[in-house]
């Protein structure tokens, strides 16, 4: 028996491929986790039935809200004018669903099992549990000295109900109140909390891989999922052995949509 579990994303004005990726990524966990959990969505910078729009059928299948603009007390001193680079998007709001088991998961996440590691934590009986996705490469922007020296990204992140997340960002931000002023500063914050809270377990590569046609990533996918980094990007301003960067990137994803529908279960894409 898995406990009450609550699933969200977070969504902006992304690439048109990136709301394609959420659209499989929410008929991936509702394959997965079925009727007895939540669905939630975050929309930021467009409006949320544009965004409904954009991902299709299955919209109606989740709750969609839009992102409060009143930021929390506890991040607004460290955050820039603007929300530079979409930073805290993901931790707007801090819980989603305070009481369950949270999951939250970057919209180009798509699953089709369950990790072992993410079935370890909803089974552990702990409440306090956290859960965090391995990567290739670290990247914790301001917060690297304060976390782990090991490979990791927010892209799956979970949260017990009796995780003190909050009280882990008051404690870190203490330790070292910068500003938040890029993607990396997100998620190394969230990673250096969770490091500070105990050990999170952790989703290999293996099972959900960093994918895309850009070494060191994994252009294939993994045995529970993949995660396709780069896809919301509407313009990768560099070239890839003589090739536009976002040309590559939109070439891989179109090669294995196929693949991630059959393990969907889903019919083939249409072209």
């Amino acid at each position: 028996m898995m406990p009450p579990l609550g699933i969200r994303w977070t969504i902006g004005d992304v690439n048109p491929a990136g709301f394609d990726a959420l659209r499989l990524s929410i008929h991936g966990a509702m394959r997965l986790f079925g009727s007895e959990a939540a669905y939630r969505i975050y929309v930021n910078t467009i409006p949320v039935d544009e965004a409904r729009r954009r991902v299709g059928a299955i919209a109606d299948a989740v709750q969609w809200l839009p992102v409060d603009s009143d930021i929390p007390p506890l991040l607004r001193t460290y955050l820039g004018d603007g929300m530079a680079e979409g930073v805290a998007w993901k931790l707007l709001p801090l819980r989603a669903f305070p009481d369950q088991f949270e999951l939250s998961l970057d919209n180009d996440v798509i699953l089709w099992r369950i990790p072992p590691a993410m079935t370890q934590w909803l089974r552990s009986g702990d409440a306090a549990a956290s859960l965090i996705a391995a990567d290739v490469a670290a990247a914790f922007g301001q917060f690297t000295d304060l976390c782990a020296p090991v490979a990791r990204n927010s892209g799956i992140r979970g949260l017990g109900p009796a995780t003190a997340f909050e009280r882990g960002l008051e404690r870190v931000l203490r330790i070292k109140p910068v500003a938040l002023r890029s993607e990396l500063d997100e998620q190394g914050l969230q990673i250096a909390v969770l490091d500070h809270l105990g050990s999170p377990l952790l989703v290999e590569t293996s099972e959900v891989t960093i994918c895309s046609p850009f070494y060191p990533h994994d252009p294939e996918l993994g045995r529970s999922g993949a995660h396709f980094v780069g896809l919301n990007t509407r313009v990768l301003p560099w070239d890839y052995y003589g090739k536009p960067a976002t040309e590559v990137r939109l070439a891989h994803w179109h090669a294995v949509r196929p693949q991630v529908h059959e393990r969907l279960g889903l019919d083939p894409p249409q072209q």
